[in-house]
Protein backbone atom coordinates (compact mmCIF):
# COMPACT_ATOMS: atom_id res chain seq x y z
CA UNK A 1 0.00 0.00 0.00
CA UNK A 2 1.43 3.45 -0.90
CA UNK A 3 1.11 5.57 2.51
CA UNK A 4 -1.58 8.81 1.69
CA UNK A 5 0.68 11.83 1.73
CA UNK A 6 -1.49 14.64 4.07
CA UNK A 7 -0.95 18.36 3.60
CA UNK A 8 -0.74 19.90 6.81
CA UNK A 9 -1.41 23.78 7.18
CA UNK A 10 -1.43 24.75 10.47
CA UNK A 11 0.82 27.81 12.64
CA UNK A 12 4.39 27.31 13.44
CA UNK A 13 3.99 25.70 16.82
CA UNK A 14 6.17 27.82 19.71
CA UNK A 15 8.24 25.03 19.75
CA UNK A 16 8.91 24.00 16.43
CA UNK A 17 7.53 20.68 16.59
CA UNK A 18 3.93 19.99 15.09
CA UNK A 19 2.45 17.35 17.55
CA UNK A 20 -0.66 16.97 14.63
CA UNK A 21 2.46 16.01 12.21
CA UNK A 22 3.53 13.38 14.77
CA UNK A 23 0.26 11.75 15.53
CA UNK A 24 0.03 11.54 11.97
CA UNK A 25 3.26 10.13 10.66
CA UNK A 26 2.72 7.44 13.75
CA UNK A 27 -0.26 6.61 12.30
CA UNK A 28 1.95 6.02 9.67
CA UNK A 29 1.00 8.91 6.89
CA UNK A 30 3.06 11.12 5.06
CA UNK A 31 2.91 14.95 6.21
CA UNK A 32 3.78 17.45 4.64
CA UNK A 33 3.62 21.11 6.32
CA UNK A 34 3.33 24.66 5.62
CA UNK A 35 3.62 27.65 8.10
CA UNK A 36 1.60 30.14 6.39
CA UNK A 37 -0.95 30.28 3.85
CA UNK A 38 1.53 31.06 1.38
CA UNK A 39 3.39 28.25 2.04
CA UNK A 40 0.60 26.23 1.94
CA UNK A 41 -0.35 27.31 -1.73
CA UNK A 42 3.30 27.07 -2.75
CA UNK A 43 3.57 23.47 -1.36
CA UNK A 44 0.04 22.37 -3.15
CA UNK A 45 1.66 23.61 -6.28
CA UNK A 46 4.91 21.31 -6.08
CA UNK A 47 2.34 18.34 -4.75
CA UNK A 48 -0.60 18.62 -6.22
CA UNK A 49 -1.24 14.92 -5.78
CA UNK A 50 -1.15 14.82 -2.45
CA UNK A 51 -4.01 12.80 -0.55
CA UNK A 52 -5.76 15.47 1.24
CA UNK A 53 -4.75 18.91 2.70
CA UNK A 54 -5.83 19.72 6.47
CA UNK A 55 -6.08 23.03 7.61
CA UNK A 56 -5.55 24.63 11.09
CA UNK A 57 -7.51 27.42 11.53
CA UNK A 58 -5.92 30.36 13.01
CA UNK A 59 -5.24 33.68 11.80
CA UNK A 60 -2.00 32.73 9.72
CA UNK A 61 -4.28 30.07 7.82
CA UNK A 62 -6.12 31.54 5.04
CA UNK A 63 -9.06 28.82 5.01
CA UNK A 64 -10.62 30.24 1.71
CA UNK A 65 -8.06 31.01 -0.01
CA UNK A 66 -6.76 27.87 0.50
CA UNK A 67 -9.75 25.92 -0.31
CA UNK A 68 -9.85 27.59 -4.00
CA UNK A 69 -6.74 27.50 -4.90
CA UNK A 70 -7.03 23.35 -4.52
CA UNK A 71 -10.65 23.69 -5.43
CA UNK A 72 -9.71 25.71 -9.04
CA UNK A 73 -6.81 22.95 -9.07
CA UNK A 74 -8.30 19.75 -8.87
CA UNK A 75 -12.22 20.02 -9.22
CA UNK A 76 -14.69 19.79 -6.70
CA UNK A 77 -14.64 17.03 -4.33
CA UNK A 78 -11.49 15.22 -5.89
CA UNK A 79 -8.91 15.84 -2.58
CA UNK A 80 -10.99 15.76 0.72
CA UNK A 81 -10.23 19.37 2.70
CA UNK A 82 -10.43 19.00 6.28
CA UNK A 83 -10.57 21.71 8.68
CA UNK A 84 -9.19 21.52 12.37
CA UNK A 85 -10.62 24.09 14.42
CA UNK A 86 -10.89 25.42 18.47
CA UNK A 87 -14.09 26.66 18.04
CA UNK A 88 -17.26 25.36 18.09
CA UNK A 89 -19.31 26.32 14.89
CA UNK A 90 -16.19 27.23 12.65
CA UNK A 91 -17.30 27.56 9.29
CA UNK A 92 -14.62 27.20 6.07
CA UNK A 93 -16.83 27.03 2.64
CA UNK A 94 -15.86 24.55 0.82
CA UNK A 95 -14.30 22.35 3.20
CA UNK A 96 -15.34 18.79 3.33
CA UNK A 97 -14.70 18.04 7.23
CA UNK A 98 -14.66 19.77 9.95
CA UNK A 99 -13.45 18.57 12.96
CA UNK A 100 -12.23 19.52 16.66
CA UNK A 101 -8.74 20.61 16.53
CA UNK A 102 -7.96 20.07 20.15
CA UNK A 103 -8.04 15.82 19.97
CA UNK A 104 -5.79 14.26 17.13
CA UNK A 105 -7.92 10.55 17.43
CA UNK A 106 -11.04 12.08 15.18
CA UNK A 107 -8.35 13.32 12.51
CA UNK A 108 -6.66 9.78 12.48
CA UNK A 109 -9.88 8.03 12.17
CA UNK A 110 -11.11 10.43 9.32
CA UNK A 111 -8.19 10.29 7.26
CA UNK A 112 -8.10 5.80 7.93
CA UNK A 113 -12.06 5.71 6.72
CA UNK A 114 -10.51 7.78 3.38
CA UNK A 115 -7.68 6.11 2.65
CA UNK A 116 -7.34 3.02 4.76
CA UNK A 117 -5.00 2.20 7.62
CA UNK A 118 -1.68 2.24 6.26
CA UNK A 119 -0.11 -0.01 8.78
CA UNK A 120 -1.43 -2.78 7.29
Amino acid sequence: MVRPALLVAEPEPPEALSTRKLVLETAKFNVLTAHSTEEALETFALFPECSAVVLVSSDTIDCERIVAAVRSANGRGKLPIIVLSPRIGFACPGADYILPSHDPHPLVELVRSLFGDPRS
